[in-house]
């Protein structure tokens, strides 16, 4: 019924990742009961609360040990991702609970002689320091009886998920007809109506583009935008990082303090005020990626309602390591729709595209009906080939999926498939093969991808199960946290 879950190590390193908590990672089980303050509720997991303060405070200390960004620690993706985290390892805590998993003294010590920092602390004479290891603890607020609890939490959790990996991953009868289906070779001949072949045929009054005009007014409204200010502080390579961040405070503190002007925190500063005209809300156009006003948040920031409607100054957002800009907008200029002059060219293309779309749909049905009735028929069509999902050649997406659903018993058939502001394909299967020779590399990848797809849909059912059992209950939404948070 089981294999040995070594076979599936690699295929499921990725899963296992999500639910095994890295050794001495020093953010064990004991750590998450220590925080349950009547803080927001986010998540209940057997009626016991995950909340917003162990989030922001776990998001820290994730921050601190990837490299130090802590403003990383208050986006929302980064802190969901947290959560998400916290979420699993309560759902898991409550399975290893509920199963009453049990480890052994024996297990536990070989572990702990796995995790480096713990090998570093035996001497050269073999003895273990056993003081240093307090220290150590100590050091990241825990004690010896904290420790040992979370790895063999840690250890509990491995045996848990492990007993899921060493599931047989998928039946080999199974994994054959798929691979078949990925190999069976079908030749298909080609026949397009596109659109472009049928312009010369259109020729658009000036009332039916006036029409189209004034029926389609958002086309052609010109998005807002605006002209903006900013100043930007940066880090001097000689400069004393002490002075630096004394600077970048004032910047921050003024720029907030005194939010009617950039011209305060200039001068204090010495900086010059920069300009730049027309910024839409997808960031200054033509810039650099490393320009300040080509970043997602300055640029969020200037669209928020603090600086498009109150005037004031964005917050100090740091672009870069050593780099701050604070903006503020100068002129909104707001949507506005073009008259019909000044996008007559762009009413016509459209209107002449849309009808030249419609009379190659037309004919294309027309043909489709009459080859339905005669798929023999191969004229117009042109040279046949042969494709497969392993070799699709230029077919992708629904053009690839309505070829292979046809009965292949019931051939030749057609199949037609529409191009949405191109045109419509028909497309004629002619016949079905096996491919003459099958590249093993290709047929190995793709039995390790059905394998990880089968892992994949065994832990999503494993955690679905133990989810349901905890009663998990979300209270209140994650939202994004505030830049004094």
């Amino acid at each position: 019924m089981f294999d040995s879950v070594r076979k599936h190590r690699k295929i499921l390193q990725f899963v296992l990742m999500l639910f095994i908590v890295p050794s001495f990672a020093l953010f064990g089980i004991s750590s998450y009961s220590e925080f349950m303050d009547k803080e927001t509720d986010l998540v209940k997991v057997n009626g016991n609360p995950i909340t917003l303060q162990e989030v922001d405070m776990a998001a820290k200390r994730q921050a601190e040990r990837v490299g130090g960004n802590l403003q990383i620690a208050q986006s929302l993706p980064f802190r969901q991702a947290i959560l998400n985290e916290l979420l699993q390892q309560r759902i898991l805590g409550f399975a290893v609970s509920d199963l009453r998993l049990q480890v052994g003294k024996q297990e536990l010590v070989n572990s702990l002689q796995m995790i480096p920092q713990i090998r570093a602390l035996y001497r050269e004479d073999g003895k273990f320091d056993d003081a240093r290891f307090k220290q150590l603890l100590a050091s990241n607020g825990m004690n010896e009886e904290q420790f040992y609890a979370s790895q063999s939490f840690d250890l509990k959790i491995q045996q848990l998920v492990n007993s899921v990996a060493r599931t047989e991953l998928t039946n080999p009868k199974l994994s054959q007809i798929i691979l078949s289906l990925y190999e069976t070779e079908r030749q298909v001949q080609t026949l397009q109506f596109n659109a472009k072949d049928y312009l010369s045929k259109v020729n658009p009054s000036p009332e039916e583009l006036q029409a189209f005009y004034e029926a389609n007014a958002k086309l052609f409204e010109r998005p807002e935008y605006i002209d903006v200010e900013y100043i930007v502080l940066k880090a001097d390579p000689k400069e004393d990082s002490k002075v630096f961040s004394e600077k970048a405070d004032q910047f921050a503190n003024i720029t907030y303090d005194q939010a009617d002007s950039l011209k305060p925190a200039a001068d204090k500063l010495k900086l010059s005020i920069q300009t730049q005209k027309g910024v839409p809300r997808s960031g200054a156009p033509g810039v650099s990626s490393d320009h300040p006003l080509a970043n997602p948040k300055v640029v969020q920031s200037l669209y928020g309602d603090e600086a498009l409607k109150n005037k004031r100054n964005t917050e100090a957002v740091q672009t870069a390591p050593g780099v701050f800009v604070s903006a503020r907008v100068v002129t909104l200029h707001p949507a506005q729709t073009l008259s019909f002059k000044e996008v007559a060219a762009e009413v016509k293309r459209q209107v002449t595209q849309r009808a030249a779309e419609k009379l190659a749909i037309a004919d294309a049905s027309e043909k489709f009906l009459a080859l339905e009735k005669d798929p023999k028929n191969a004229g117009g069509f042109g040279s046949a080939s042969w494709i497969s999902r392993n070799k699709p050649g230029s077919l992708v997406g629904a053009s690839m999926d309505e070829i292979m659903s046809v009965n292949a018993s019931k051939l030749p058939a057609v199949v037609s498939v529409a191009n949405p502001g191109v045109g419509t394909t028909i497309y004629r299967i002619d016949q079905v093969r096996q491919p003459p020779v099958v590249d093993a590399k290709v047929r190995n990848a793709q039995a390790q991808q059905i394998q990880a797809l089968a892992a994949q849909s065994e832990f999503a059912g494993f955690m679905a199960y133990w989810r349901n059992s905890a009663g998990v209950k979300v209270i209140n939404p994650l939202k994004q946290a505030s830049s004094g948070s």
